[in-house]
């Protein structure tokens, strides 16, 4: 059974960090393309960034270029998005998705999805 899980997700002041954790299992990750999105309330869901999982290869949104980091970790089967310079605009609710398709940056192009987890950038 192909299973994502985030976590990580909380409340933090604008300019602080926080590291958000996706973890895989149940399918095999060659070829497959990781990605975060994030959903604000009242806004469609966005892409955020992306990594294809054999070679690292990684794109980003121009809002969050520079200050957010995606990485994958093999040992642990596991992405994470790694979140700097919070803003309040940077506050959703983060999903992770997985599918066959890189480059992509659109959420109808990944095939299995996570529960999300909150982010909330406020002071």
């Amino acid at each position: 059974q192909v299973q994502l899980v985030e976590s990580g997700g909380g409340l933090v002041q604008p300019g602080g960090s926080l590291r958000l954790s996706c973890a895989a299992s149940g399918f095999t990750l060659d070829g497959v393309n990781i990605g975060w999105f994030r959903q604000a309330p009242g806004k469609e869901r966005e892409f955020v960034a992306t990594i294809r999982w054999s070679g690292g290869d990684t794109i980003y949104a121009d809002s969050v270029k520079g200050r957010f980091i995606i990485f994958r970790d093999s040992d642990k089967i596991a992405v994470y998005l790694q979140m700097n310079s919070l803003k309040p605009e940077d506050t959703a609710v983060y999903y992770c998705a997985a599918g066959h398709l890189y480059p992509a940056a659109l959420a109808g192009q990944y095939e299995y999805w996570g529960q999300g987890t909150q982010v909330t950038v406020s002071s």
